[in-house]
């Protein structure tokens, strides 16, 4: 079986993709994997990096919404459609499994003429605009959020990093913290903003560093490559570890006892299913998704949502040091957090793929 996975762009379509080869290989180490993907994209370097072989095609950009620019995008298709169909037809695929993005629409409009069975994935609680196409096209559209509106939507959660699924924070604990210099007894706050870190919370976290270091919590906090952050503690005081960027995330998450990050699906996702609370801080711009991300791991009771025009030293003062200070609290809302986590998404999309490729030939 060869399976063709349609998501490139950012991370955010990518690794899902990157899980659910991962498992398929897991399952069967003979299945066929390719990549559909654009030479711009983050799958120029993340694709090759885990050994699966990656196809380009040409980048059609998409409005996010019906517009009169949508009337343009059947023309602009056309080349990046045969180009898909070319691969699907090398591959001689068994299905396609889109995750949004550029490369989705093509691959889903080619799959659909080749005949080849088609799967969903939606990361986002709003879906974009390719996949709530590719859903017309299917019955097998797997999404990350209970309460999605995509057509045919089946909540499986979003397929995850063996490393981070599979994670056993209690039991990485103390070699955690000790790789990034942590005291292995305080409660621990992780900070993030994305990979390119986020200004906003850097400095109100710069702000409410002398607050947090005099109620004993320390903090491990990813800046940004590009965002320069000095926090010295005064002797005696908790360790206030600054770095450019986390290249393991599951030892941050494993060192952890609570997060404060924006709120991007793949966040949402990870941070739930490892059992970590949150203090989660949307993005202000764009199309509010980032808020409904967050919504219903916060409504389970496994996390807090703050606006980002509301976060201050103070709203951290009044809501995330009484969390970290309160192990009760923190097991509350770690467990509320992982009894709405799925672990196992990457299993659950492998069974929708066979399920098409099932039907297609029933």
């Amino acid at each position: 079986m060869h399976v063709v996975l349609a998501g490139g762009g950012t991370a955010g379509h990518i690794e899902p993709a990157l899980a659910l080869a991962d498992a398929l290989r897991r399952e069967n180490p003979d299945v066929g994997i390719t990549a559909l993907g654009t030479s711009k994209g983050l799958e120029t370097k993340l694709v090759p990096a885990r050994g699966y072989e990656l196809a380009l095609i040409p980048a059609v950009p998409l409005p996010r919404k019906p517009t009169p620019e949508l009337m343009t995008v059947p023309g602009r298709l056309r080349g990046t459609i045969r180009e898909a169909a070319a691969v699907l037809e090398r591959t001689n695929a068994a299905c396609l499994v889109g995750f949004g993005g550029y490369v989705a629409l093509p691959g889903y409009l080619a799959a659909k003429r080749a005949g080849v069975p088609i799967v969903v994935h939606e990361a986002n609680a709003r879906p974009g605009l390719a996949n709530k196409i590719g859903a017309r096209y299917t019955r097998h559209v797997a999404v990350s959020t209970p309460d999605s509106k995509l057509r045919n939507a089946r909540y499986i959660g979003i397929p995850l990093r063996r490393a981070i699924a599979t994670l056993d924070r209690a039991a990485e604990r103390e070699k955690a913290r000790a790789a990034f210099g942590l005291d292995p007894g305080r409660p621990t706050l992780l900070v993030f903003g994305g990979s390119q870190g986020a200004r906003r919370l850097n400095e109100t976290l710069a702000a409410t560093a002398e607050r947090l270091l005099a109620s004993g919590v320390q903090v491990l906090h990813a800046a940004g490559p590009n965002n320069e952050l000095t926090i010295t503690p005064p002797p005696g005081a908790p360790p206030y570890v600054v770095l450019p960027y986390l290249e393991r995330m599951d030892l941050a998450y494993a060192a952890a006892d609570m997060v404060l990050c924006r709120a991007g699906a793949m966040t949402c996702a990870e941070l739930s299913a490892v059992g970590l609370p949150a203090a989660y801080v949307p993005l202000p711009i764009g199309n509010g998704e980032q808020r409904l991300n967050a919504q219903p791991v916060v409504k389970a009771g496994g996390g807090l949502l703050v606006d980002d025009a509301d976060l201050t030293p103070d709203w951290i003062a009044d809501h995330v040091l009484p969390v970290l200070t309160d192990p009760q609290r923190l097991y509350a809302m770690g467990r509320a957090a992982a009894e709405f986590g799925r672990r196992d998404a990457d299993e659950a999309l492998v069974r929708m793929v066979h399920e098409a490729v099932a039907a297609a030939h029933a």
